[in-house]
């Protein structure tokens, strides 16, 4: 099994989990996460007149575990929806787990986790 962290920005943040659950990925969770990124050495921006404190940047933190078997067309999925092309388009990170239990069943391993078994 992988768990698969992703940092993205708030406003691709739908983008991501319309993309997600398209490839059948209905389960994962999320939070809003502030970081400090390149972005930093950019103190302020100018929009429009009204100047703006970018040191903290708004991102949504994603947090999915799956099958070995989806982890790279899910990253993938991930990197597509996410993508601007600027600097801040955030990061993904995939980790092994050794287990998991799913407590309402029992279940243990692959059979615990959601998501499709081979629908990527």
């Amino acid at each position: 099994m992988k768990k698969i962290e992703a940092i993205v920005r708030t406003s691709k943040f739908e983008d991501v989990k319309a993309a997600l659950k398209e490839s059948g990925i209905d389960f994962f969770s999320y939070w809003e996460a502030s970081g400090i990124g390149n972005e930093h050495l950019r103190n302020h921006h100018n929009y429009r007149g009204t100047v703006y404190d970018t040191q903290y940047i708004p991102r949504i933190f994603i947090s999915i575990v799956l099958k070995d078997i989806n982890a790279e067309k899910t990253i993938a999925c991930i990197e597509k929806a996410a993508h601007t092309g600027e600097v801040g388009d955030g990061m993904i990170f995939m980790y092994n787990i050794e287990e998991s239990v799913k407590i309402r069943t029992g279940e243990r391993g692959e059979a615990s986790t959601a998501g499709p078994s081979d629908k990527l």
